[in-house]
């Protein structure tokens, strides 16, 4: 099902990357794209995805090529309908969104009710297209905040909120059934996000305390004491392994230097996953001379979180 995806605006190329693990993208301009979905349900589990639409067509950026696909669609409606434009930051669209709107009303067969539409139809200009659908789903982030780490029964700071976890879920591709494993598990919020979409989630950490806190965030889970380096896992037995390596001095290590520790982590993850699968890592300084060594590259992204710290995120396979 060919679907239009209106993006959240806090990373450039995240909220895109991870429609990946869905379906293709065919187009794609500033926060929107276009996507052929197999499973049009699954779009629950993105994390940066605000909205998604019913493909109905997209034309140039301009008065006259909207005007006539409005036309040419010859839209009927026997609920009550809106019409709602979205202008993204650039777009070359001269036409305001109150003009826009009115345009979609006056193209379009049925009932308006600007105050309790049972159907919205949407119109996003960015760049140099106007992308058109009808709205089917707003994806909402409540529940994203109520899993916030500050609300769960165990807390340590410095760990990586919900949407931003889920979304590494997505970009390693893990499926419903599939096996995820963190080996530095922390307080549990890649197994969180994992188990709620389907996958069969296991954490691992070398301080008991984690474990312990990780048990009490997600009773029944399946979380052991483990040294990173000697992973208690057959060779090629986990699918996806989505984690948050270690850094600075706080971190709990068992006798290893960082940079160690990271050599002996990319050895275990590369002999405990099976060939040809996604995973990703999250380092705060840039080691992909040394990732390289044990797997290829697929996708690297920044995401600055303050002055002094920035992710990098790798998603890799071998």
């Amino acid at each position: 099902m060919k679907l239009i995806f209106e993006l959240w605006g806090e990373h450039p190329e995240i909220p895109r990357a991870e429609i990946s693990c869905l379906g293709r993208v065919i187009d794609h301009r500033l926060q929107v794209a276009i996507v052929d979905i197999p499973d049009p349900g699954s779009v629950q589990r993105l994390a940066y995805t605000h909205r998604v639409m019913r493909y109905l067509g997209d034309c140039s950026a301009t008065e006259e090529s909207f005007t006539r696909m409005l036309t040419d669609l010859s839209l009927t409606s026997d609920q009550p309908f809106c019409g709602r434009v979205k202008k993204m930051d650039g777009s070359e669209m001269n036409l305001s969104t109150t003009q826009m709107e009115r345009l979609i009303g006056t193209h379009i067969e049925g009932p308006v009710s600007v105050s309790a539409p049972e159907k919205v139809f949407r119109a996003i200009a960015s760049g140099d297209r106007i992308y058109f659908g009808e709205v089917l789903w707003e994806l909402d982030r409540g529940p994203y905040h109520e899993r916030k780490p500050g609300n769960r029964e165990f807390f340590h700071p410095g760990v990586m909120m919900p949407r931003m976890i889920r979304s590494l879920v997505n970009l390693a591709n893990a499926m419903p059934g599939e096996t995820v494993l963190d080996p530095f598990c922390g307080t549990g919020g890649t197994q969180i996000e994992a188990e709620l979409i389907g996958c069969n989630a296991i954490g691992t950490d070398a301080d008991p305390f984690m474990i312990q806190g990780t048990r009490l965030n997600l009773p029944g889970s399946k979380a052991a004491i483990a040294d990173v380096r000697y992973l208690p896992f057959p060779d090629n037995s986990i699918d996806h392994v989505v984690s948050d390596l270690p850094y600075g001095q706080s971190v709990f290590i068992i006798g290893s230097a960082l940079e160690e520790l990271y050599q002996s982590a990319l050895g275990e993850i590369l002999r405990v996953t099976k060939p040809a699968m996604r995973s990703v890592i999250v380092t705060h300084r840039d080691i992909r001379p040394l990732v390289a060594e044990y797997f290829t590259i697929c996708e690297y992204f920044e995401q600055r979180v303050h002055r002094s710290l920035t992710r990098r995120i790798l998603v890799i396979t071998h």
